[in-house]
């Protein structure tokens, strides 16, 4: 796992189930990717107030989704994730910028003594944990390998750059995919950080490969026998 200056690693929060402030409170287990840039902008700005109610809930309703959807595709983005099981809650998200916005969410929940994990999306999609329960939460380390150790049927992990590398073909460079993929947390506040430069490494590596295999195609047009 690379590792970034700045970025506490060790860090290990007492638990998944206590609210450290009002933004976390009321943005716990929200599902909707629009829904929650909303509201923690009015949370900013002093305006929650003035938000209607519809839109602040875990989960809107059906004829809202619909109605969202019907404005743009990309305000349904997390609206269609599998409801939440008892006492689970949400640890760490993984947005994309697709057409639709799709979200991926992982999940936790406590059951006898031990944390269980779990990973859905909006497509019933198959994910392969890198670890399945833990006695105690993650540290911001184990979390990251939890991340790159779960893999999504089909795809192939890890899980933080598979989305970019399945779209790659259909692009002429990395670039163009850098903000493709965004992994956050309300609980691992660097989380998003360490993964910013993750995907800095990604395209330059990969547009790296990019042009030396542009290079070697020159030669070979240009190679005299």
């Amino acid at each position: 796992m690379a590792r970034y200056k700045g970025i506490r690693y060790g860090f290990r929060p007492n638990s998944y189930w206590v609210d450290l402030n009002v933004r976390q409170s009321i943005l716990r287990n929200v599902t909707g990717t629009e829904r929650r840039r909303i509201i923690d902008q009015a949370l900013a700005s002093g305006q929650f107030d003035q938000i209607p109610e519809a839109l602040t809930g875990v989960e809107v309703s059906s004829t809202l989704k619909r109605h969202l959807g019907r404005i743009h595709p990309c305000l349904m983005g997390g609206e269609y994730l599998p409801g939440y099981l008892p006492g689970e809650t949400e640890i760490g998200r993984i947005d994309l910028a697709s057409t639709t916005s799709d979200v991926i969410s992982i999940r936790a929940r406590f059951d006898s003594g031990r944390i269980y994990y779990r990973i859905v999306d909006e497509y019933n999609g198959e994910f392969a944990l890198g670890r399945e329960s833990s006695k105690a939460p993650f540290s911001l380390e184990e979390f990251i390998d939890f991340i790159e150790g779960s893999e999504l049927a089909g795809l192939g992990g890890p899980l933080s750059l598979c989305y970019n590398e399945y779209n790659l073909e259909y692009h002429d460079s990395a670039s163009e995919l850098r903000h493709f993929t965004a992994i956050s947390s309300d609980i691992y506040r660097q989380l998003h950080t360490h993964y910013e430069n993750v995907y800095d490494d990604w395209v330059a590596e990969r547009d790296e490969e990019f042009q030396t295999e542009e290079e070697d195609e020159d030669e070979d047009e240009f190679e005299v026998d």
